[in-house]
């Protein structure tokens, strides 16, 4: 079994390779990601906090 290291995209990004990143580090659908964070985004402010620290944190590889 592999190591997996969460990195920021560089193929598959629109801002910063966020949702790109965490699409292919838990095999999910990049677009279910973006809608998620968008959502919780209009929906309280959680997910533009959340996407700027992932930014913030998350090497670029």
């Amino acid at each position: 079994m592999g190591y997996k290291k969460f990195t920021r995209s560089v193929s598959n990004r629109y801002i910063a390779g966020v949702c790109g990143g965490l699409s292919e580090y838990f095999n999910v659908d990049v677009t279910l990601l973006r809608a998620i964070f968008v959502a919780l985004a209009i929906f309280g402010g959680g997910g533009l906090i959340l996407y700027l620290i992932l930014w913030l944190l998350a090497p670029e590889f």
